[in-house]
């Protein structure tokens, strides 16, 4: 049985309770910081309707707040936000809506608490909390929300069916809460989502992609990526995902299915975050947590247009790493994905996912050990934690002896590291002191002789030191009869 949550018992919301008394409005906390609270789950976003202006009531808070708070005003939707110290207050009327088949942008009218709770998209977002001094506390609960949590289940105050017609989004929403929240969508709910699937069509890419990235920051982003193949939605916003799905079969050998074992790597990638940086609390698209995980999902997407049969080896996918990071930046442009540094993280760790395996298959040797560091930078250590992850093989003693050859990569870098410094390195000589010691115009063989240089390195035929890089750019001038 779930208790009434400890923490409703707040300053701040006393303090909105007195302001809406005083303005004769009653007011109520509610939505997904209420459930939050029932779930012990952390939230710092209050929702707080109004029966009357929302608008008048925040600026009567923030005036109360004084100079800390800083409020934004939206008239054309009623809503207002205030924003104090860490928290972050939206007050909105509340509300009764209505739809055009063509649109999720709602006509809104003012309306009674009831009608605006039976607007939301689940019951468990649906629970409201008086904080008008004589019911501070009294729970609202029209639609057993409360139950509904208990049995883990995310349902549809009234007809799925309407609900997500009107605003095709909720179907997002709905996977996504099943994925944060490890609940199950009722089996009514989600026929509704198989029947309403191509509404999915007026919501714009931004607020689709918006939704995945939440999924993607969960525990486990397979739970929301399974509940959108099995509805529908999958070949509808990531055909090329749903590509990955199936296995051929031909002379009785079939290849894994890729889909599936995508979904296993994005998962082994968040466990592997999550024991090196512990839990992540906030959800963030400027960090390389989430990119990585992007990563991980795009990782094998180039395996449907590589793959062929070879009577002696079987299924192949050659070059399905470089096919992949080809296909990247139209994927991004599609799905309105950022087309930045973030897309270009993305592209690196897809394109050379392969390489360290392909050392480990080969004589580890220091000419390759140093290109790889050279080629990944900085991002080195993603790119082994993505290649950990993509070790999903059920044979245990395959799994540790990948595991054990990538131990043994990861000890040369630090050796090679140590020594030659190439990690993100530039040649010692640089194009303009060739020219001068050369007595060249730019050319293409200033390039090519600064490019043999890094080759020089790079093959350990010197160090990376400037003395023995000066020495070797004689030694090529001469052999090219330049000086």
């Amino acid at each position: 049985m779930l208790q009434q949550p400890l923490h409703i018992d707040l300053p701040i919301l006393h303090l909105i309770g007195e302001e809406a008394d005083s303005l004769g409005l009653e007011c109520y906390v509610i939505g997904g910081w209420v459930r939050d609270q029932f779930l012990g789950r952390h939230s710092k976003d209050i929702d707080i309707v109004v029966v009357g202006s929302g608008i008048s009531l925040a600026e009567s808070v923030a005036k109360r707040l004084g100079k800390g708070a800083h409020i934004s005003v939206f008239k054309t939707y009623g809503t207002a936000q205030v924003k104090h110290r860490d928290m972050e207050l939206e007050f909105v009327g509340a509300r009764r809506e209505s739809y055009h088949h063509d649109s999720r942008n709602p006509i809104v009218e003012d309306g009674t608490l009831e009608e605006d709770q039976n607007r939301r998209d689940f019951t468990v977002n649906a629970l409201a909390i008086c904080i008008n001094k004589n019911r501070y506390g009294e729970l609202l609960d029209p639609f057993d929300g409360i139950g509904d949590m208990e049995a883990h289940v995310l349902r549809t105050p009234l007809d799925p069916d309407i609900t997500f017609s009107d605003d095709p989004l909720r179907m997002m929403r709905a996977i996504r809460f099943a994925t944060q929240l490890h609940f199950s969508i009722h089996p009514e709910t989600f026929a509704a989502i198989e029947r309403n699937r191509e509404r999915i069509g007026i919501i714009t890419k931004e607020r689709i992609v918006d939704e995945l990235n939440k999924i993607m920051l969960s525990d486990r982003p397979s739970i929301g990526w399974l509940l959108l193949d099995e509805c529908g939605l999958l070949p509808l916003i990531f055909p090329e995902l749903a590509a990955l799905k199936g296995v051929e079969t031909i002379e009785g050998r079939g290849h894994k299915d890729v889909f599936y074992h995508t979904l296993q790597v994005v998962d082994n990638v968040v466990a592997l975050q999550k024991e090196k940086s512990g839990e992540i609390e906030e959800f963030d698209t400027n960090d390389k947590t989430l990119w990585l995980r992007w990563a991980a999902l795009l990782h094998d997407i180039g395996k449907p247009r590589s793959k062929a049969w070879d009577p002696k080896a079987g299924w192949t996918f050659r070059n399905h790493n470089y096919i992949g990071a080809k296909m990247i930046p139209r994927i991004f442009k599609n799905m309105k994905l950022p087309q930045n540094e973030k897309m270009d993280y993305v592209i690196k760790m897809v394109d050379l996912h392969m390489r360290p395996i392909n050392l480990i298959e080969d004589e580890v040797t220091d000419s390759a050990v140093r290109r790889l560091l050279f080629e990944a930078g900085d991002d080195i250590d993603d790119l082994m934690l993505l290649c950990d992850a993509d070790i999903t093989s059920r044979n245990a003693q395959k799994v540790a002896r990948f595991h054990a050859n990538y131990e043994l990569v990861r000890h040369k870098m630090v050796e090679l590291e140590e020594r030659d410094r190439i990690r993100n390195f530039q040649p010692p000589v640089r194009g303009q002191e060739i020219m001068q010691l050369l007595n060249l115009e730019p050319c293409s063989t200033v390039g090519e002789l600064k490019n043999a240089i890094k080759e020089a390195i790079l093959d350990g035929v010197i160090k990376n030191d400037y003395n023995e890089a000066i020495a070797y750019l004689y030694k090529l001038a001469k052999e090219k009869s330049l000086i």
